[in-house]
Formats: structure tokens, sequence, C-alpha cells
């Protein structure tokens, strides 16, 4: 046997006992729990963020936020400092659920291509909340940060349109939203819903609801990623970095079409419907073997 075989054999063993080693944390109780906090403040977000935006359909005052907003309302309750450091343990625990589900794949989502692209959005998601969690602790520790996420994300499209094919790279990422957003409604459609729980802890007219709620609430939310997407490409066409193109921007702009607060107040009850499924995620979430 060759020096090379045996180097080639040390390396696939090591890879395999790290590959075991890593599966053995994703599935271990520590990382179950912490995967029920992020499930749970990922819900309370986007019941935050659909209360407002229905607020606002109602006459009650208010204006649609986008992630940020929602975490900054959330601050502003009667015990705000303590749902905010849950907040922050949650989206730190739910980025970390977002790299094991790409890294380990414990959903088994295989490595085929449909597979590669479902664990690449994990990775997608897991950085959009991790970026979230330098303003939630900037609010943790009083040291203010604005709840407008638009400044920053125009300056980060400024740049990037201002490089050689800058657009077309904008561009891209806008259609690749307005996929996101479609796939999610599709999901949202079937029949066969994607689900994450305990179904036999549950009552059957448990899963019922549940399934019912998370439906609707994945549908209305695909909805949104894909005008946000669509806001992105006229963004790129039009060479416009300036132009809002956060999720508040896109429940905003709803309104501009016809019957736009009838249109708003569905998508609003969407999310607040994908927030309560969100939650009952950190109830009855299981990892699967």
């Amino acid at each position: 046997m060759s020096t090379k075989t045996i180097h080639s054999g040390s390396i696939e063993g090591i890879d395999g006992e790290v590959k075991r080693a890593g599966r053995k944390v994703a599935y271990s109780p520590v990382v179950e729990a912490l995967t029920r906090v992020g499930y749970g403040v990922r819900g309370l977000i986007y019941v935050m963020m659909g209360i407002l935006a229905l607020s606002f359909t109602l006459g009650k005052g208010g204006a649609p936020v986008d992630a940020k907003g929602a975490i900054a309302a959330i601050g502003k309750s009667p015990v705000g400092m303590v749902l905010l450091w849950v907040v922050l343990i949650g989206l730190v625990s739910y980025a970390l659920w977002g790299v094991i589900r790409a890294v380990f794949d414990p959903l088994h989502k295989g490595s085929d291509i449909k597979g590669l692209i479902a664990r690449a959005g994990f990775l997608s998601s897991a950085a959009g909340y991790a970026a979230l969690v330098p303003f939630t602790l900037s609010l943790v520790t009083g040291k203010g940060g604005t709840s407008q996420g638009g400044a920053g994300t125009q300056q980060t499209m400024a740049s990037i349109m201002s490089m050689p094919w800058g657009r077309y790279v904008i561009g891209l990422i806008g259609l690749a939203m307005i996929a996101n957003g479609v796939v999610q409604i599709y999901l949202g459609l079937k029949t066969k819903f994607d689900k994450q729980y305990q179904s036999y802890a549950m009552t059957v007219q448990q899963v019922k609801i549940a399934t019912q709620l998370g439906r609707f609430g994945t549908a209305a939310r695909g909805f949104v990623f894909g005008v946000v997407g669509i806001l992105v490409c006229t963004a790129a066409f039009q060479s416009t970095p300036s132009q809002p193109v956060g999720f508040d921007a896109a429940l905003t702009s709803l309104l501009h079409q016809p019957y736009g607060i009838y249109l708003l107040a569905i998508v609003a009850v969407g999310l607040v419907a994908f927030g309560i499924y969100s939650m009952l995620s950190a109830i009855w979430f299981r990892a699967r073997r």
C-alpha cells in the first residue's frame, strides 16, 4: 500500500469522524433547545411585523416595518429588555441552526441539485438572521441603532452598482429573491406541506391547524419576498440604488396597487399566521434522524 493511499485513507477517516461528531452535535438536546428558541423568536418577529402592518390598514397608526423595525417595537414593550435578550439569543440560535441545516443536513435534503439549493438557502437564511444580531445587541446595550435598514442596503447597492457589471449582479440578486418567493408560495400551496412537528404528540385537529397556518403564512411571506425581488430588479434596471427595497418597502408598495389596502391586510394576516406557525414549530420541533 502506497504512502499516498494511506494518507488519503487517513484524511477520509478524519473527515468521517468530523462529520459524525458534527451530526452528534446537531441532534444534541442543547442544539434542539436553542433551535426551539430560534423558531420562537422568528415567530415573534413575524407576528410583530404582521400586527404593525395590519394596524396600519385598520387606521390604528404606525406603518409597515421590516425585521429591525419589529425588533425595535418589541423592545418598546413593558418587558422590552427581557424580550430583547430573548430575541438576541434566538437570532444567534436560529443562525446557528441554519448553518447546521446546511452543513450536516439534519433535514435530509440530500446532495443532489435540489438538495444543494435548499441547503444554500439555509446558509442564506443564517446570514440574514445573523445580520440582525448587531442591531439587537445595540438595543440591549443601550447604544441605539436605527430601526430602518434601508440606508445601509442602499449604500451597499450603490457600491455594487458602481462596479463593472454591478447592475447585473444586483439584477441577479433580485431574480434570486423572486425565485425564492415563488418557491415559498409553491411550498405553501403544496398538499404535503413540509413540517418539523412531533405529530405523534399532536391531535389530528392540531396538526391540521398548524399545517394550514404554515401553508398560508409561507405563501404570504413568499409573496413579500417576491415583491422585494421585483423592487431590487427595478432598482438595477433603472440604475437607482437609492430606491427602497426592504421588507417594509415591499409591504408599503402594496398600497399603490388596486385594492392595495385589502391586499396589505391579507398579507399582514399571512405574516401573523407564519409567526404563529413558527412559534408552534418551537413547541413541536423535531430533528429527524
